[in-house]
């Protein structure tokens, strides 16, 4: 047991030395706001570091450092690969280019101290809520939505923590991200509660607005799916898919069996280049889909919101540009961490958008 709860101890306090730098900054510039005024601005803090820590997540992925310390929650049972130093020369001494090396463990290291940093920033969110609740009653804002978004990082340490353990089983790394984009939506939410900004627009557009994040939600996941299955240059071409085949042959049912191995198909043989394709090519439908959706929402939104409709607009073109990027330029690391901070973006702006739709009826 203290082999689990010392680094986990350990880990937690680097995190908190972490966020010692941005509470103080916050404390600082809103040091003459209200009180909810205050938890605004901290809830925009934390929703900008939990942006920073999906993408920098991404880059942890992207650069194989997921297993850069193949225990967790420290390294080798140590808060740091410093401790570990003897390990990973020896892991890396066995295979040099292999998933546990100095760089890797570091990054793997730095994602989590970054965690722990967002967790407490969380936690701390939570804690002057129900003291602002307690003080104006009901007057004050629901502290419920910052509760809800501690359970919510809990559980997605949780599953941080599965990602290591269970050797980057690509279910769990595909809920991982969802979880880590729907904590940047909660934030996005909440934050809307210390000063609405309503926006009147017909009830059909409010519908439309929650069908197309529904759509984007789902879209992330396949995008997701494909990043974690490396099924990224399944297709290296476009419009067509591989050696000018638009619609190559594909194997659903394998590329989408959702408990299995990485690259592992569920009776534990090799996953084929059929399923990859499959993957694939269910992300660039799914593409074609959201893009359309959003293009639709930010025409109808051009009259009674027509700064949203550009926001829209531009997040729907990012996307669409560091998607072909992956494709056509053999997925460089640049263009991939792009289409996942895009993903947050667009994610951010809808929950954001809804917030603001929603407060209209009130």
């Amino acid at each position: 047991m203290n082999e689990l709860l010392l680094p986990l101890g350990q880990v937690a306090a680097i995190g908190g030395a972490v966020a010692i730098g941005p509470l103080l900054w916050w404390r600082q510039r809103s040091r003459a706001s209200t009180p909810a005024g205050r938890l605004r601005a901290l809830t925009l803090l934390t929703l900008f570091l939990t942006f920073d820590l999906i993408v920098f997540g991404a880059f942890t992925r992207l650069t194989d450092s997921g297993l850069g310390c193949p225990d967790w929650p420290g390294c080798y049972a140590s808060a740091s690969p410093v401790g570990a130093h003897h390990h990973i020369e020896a892991a890396q001494a066995a295979m040099p280019t292999g998933p546990v090396t100095h760089g890797k463990a570091w990054i793997e290291m730095v994602h989590r101290y970054l965690a722990s940093a967002v967790g407490l920033l969380i936690l701390v969110l939570a804690a002057l809520s129900w003291r602002l609740r307690k003080s104006e009653g009901e007057a004050a804002p629901s502290p419920w939505w910052p509760t809800l978004t501690l359970l919510w990082v809990c559980v997605q340490g949780a599953f941080g923590a599965l990602t290591v353990t269970m050797k980057l089983f690509p279910a769990i790394v595909t809920l991982h991200l969802l979880f880590g984009l729907g904590l940047l939506m909660l934030l996005a939410w909440q934050r809307e509660a210390y000063a609405p900004q309503p926006l009147a627009v017909p009830t059909w557009l409010r519908r439309a607005a929650a069908i197309v994040l529904l759509l984007t939600l789902a879209q992330v996941a396949l995008g997701g799916w494909v990043s974690t299955n490396y099924a990224v240059l399944a297709c290296d071409e476009f419009p067509a898919c591989h050696s000018g085949e638009f619609w190559p042959q594909m194997d659903f049912a394998q590329g989408f069996q959702l408990w299995r191995d990485l690259g592992r198909n569920a009776d534990g043989g090799w996953l084929t280049y059929d399923s990859l394709a499959a993957i694939h090519m269910a992300h660039r439908i799914g593409a074609a889909v959201v893009f359309t959706a959003v293009l639709a929402l930010a025409w109808a939104l051009r009259r009674p919101a027509p700064a949203w409709s550009r926001w829209l607009l531009a997040a729907a073109g990012w996307q669409l540009a560091t998607g072909l990027s992956n494709v056509v330029l053999g997925w460089p690391i640049v263009a991939a961490l792009g289409h996942t901070a895009g993903a947050a973006v667009l994610l951010a702006l809808l929950t954001t958008l809804l917030a603001r739709l929603r407060a209209a009826l009130s």
